[in-house]
């Protein structure tokens, strides 16, 4: 069997190798640089373990920036392209996706149209009654960066978003593609699916949010920062999970599916999601005017990435911090191996970690890895375990 996925983001890439092992899998890209790495069999985005997938798997994969190509003789396709946030229309740019339906409707295609990018609630309703002879459905994705595919081979769960027979058809297909036995799954209406998404990334972010505000009152009462969170996690209705104090909250789906969802409550009454917005711009604010206080001369920034095993520092919490910094004058050096250019912001970026050490007076990094070991006596950083 066919099936298409168009975009080639940590999405669309990791739904396409996972269907690719017993299917054959076209990828639609627009990006040509993309399409040449994935028919070399190279992975576009860091993910460990899909480069390892394209390497040594017998998978059936191609990508192409031909439409025509793409969705000839498929039975499904998958829409995976970005719906970033636009803060001036509060609501998600849901353009790409319409415009792939769009061309779609244009083909003689009568298969299933299967929604993985996040949408606004009420969304693939909307899209269904326009194109009444499509046939088009949501799948909620609850990937994370840097382990999309392990997470696509191994869900926490798998959520169909519409009661139709060729939804269900489209589950027990992605079902079998799992490594994972017993997989608990929920099949939903469209908009009740869409909310599943919006909320469970929310409730993710406030979680982060509380643990950071932990560690801003720790570090400014001079408090042992993990301590107090092992007590805190002890309790089992806590846990001892996705406590670990950060920079903020970042990536491409925590910081615009909070937004969107204040933004769809409209006028019913809430305060506790707006509040985790809110927190976690705080968080940046109060991090920097710590760090403005420090007699460093060359404060190094190391990575871009909210995370490790990630290229992504898009909304990265780093980012706004370094824009603080910039403005109160401190001269920044960025360690970044995955920039190919030589400044980012305006600011020196290298690649090679030694010089990057030896230059830093002070270093920054969400996240701390072995390479800064060496010089952890001048690192700064709100990481207490080691994990993301």
């Amino acid at each position: 069997m066919k099936i298409t996925v168009v975009g080639m983001g940590y999405v669309g890439l990791s739904n396409a190798i996972a269907l690719a092992q017993r299917n054959t899998v076209s990828v639609l890209e627009i990006s040509s640089e993309k399409v040449d790495l994935l028919n070399d069999r190279k992975s576009p985005i860091v993910d460990s373990l899909a480069s390892k997938y394209l390497k040594k798997k017998s998978i059936d994969i191609s990508a192409t920036t031909s439409a025509q190509e793409a969705y000839k003789n498929t039975k499904y396709i998958l829409i995976c392209t970005p719906t970033n946030y636009n803060e001036k229309d509060n609501s998600f740019d849901t353009s790409s996706i319409k415009s792939v339906i769009r061309d779609i409707s244009k083909t003689k295609f009568k298969g299933t149209i299967i929604i993985r990018s996040t949408i606004p609630i009420g969304f693939t309703n909307e899209i269904q009654k326009k194109y009444k002879n499509l046939n088009i459905a949501f799948f909620p994705e609850f990937l994370r960066e840097g382990s999309a595919l392990d997470d696509t081979l191994n869900p926490s769960r798998i959520v169909c978003g519409s009661k139709h027979s060729h939804a269900k058809k489209f589950l027990n297909l992605l079902i079998d593609c799992t490594a994972k036995k017993n997989i608990p799954t929920l099949i939903t209406d469209p908009n009740e699916a869409e909310a599943i998404k919006l909320f469970a990334n929310t409730y993710l972010a406030m979680r982060v949010a509380f643990f950071n505000e932990l560690d801003s009152f720790a570090l400014s009462k001079s408090l042992n920062t993990k301590d107090i969170i092992d007590g805190v996690s002890m309790d089992s209705r806590i846990g001892n999970h996705y406590n670990n104090p950060s920079f903020g909250y970042g990536g491409y789906c925590l910081p615009k599916d909070t937004k969107q969802l204040v933004s769809s409550y409209d006028s019913i009454p809430q305060e506790l999601i707006k509040a985790t917005v809110i927190s976690n711009k705080k968080r940046k604010i109060f991090l920097t005017h710590h760090l403005k206080k420090h007699s460093a001369k060359r404060i190094g920034v190391y990575k871009l990435a909210m995370k490790q095993g990630s290229d992504n520092w898009r909304e990265s919490a780093v980012l706004e911090i370094i824009k603080k910094l910039k403005i109160s004058k401190k001269e920044i050096l960025i360690y970044e191996p995955h920039f190919d250019k030589k400044t980012f912001m305006g600011i020196k970026v290298i690649s090679d970690l030694k010089e990057f050490k030896q230059n830093c007076d002070l270093i920054i990094a969400n996240r701390v890895e072995d390479g800064l070991m060496d010089v952890a006596n001048k690192v700064f950083t709100r990481d207490v375990f080691g994990n993301n």
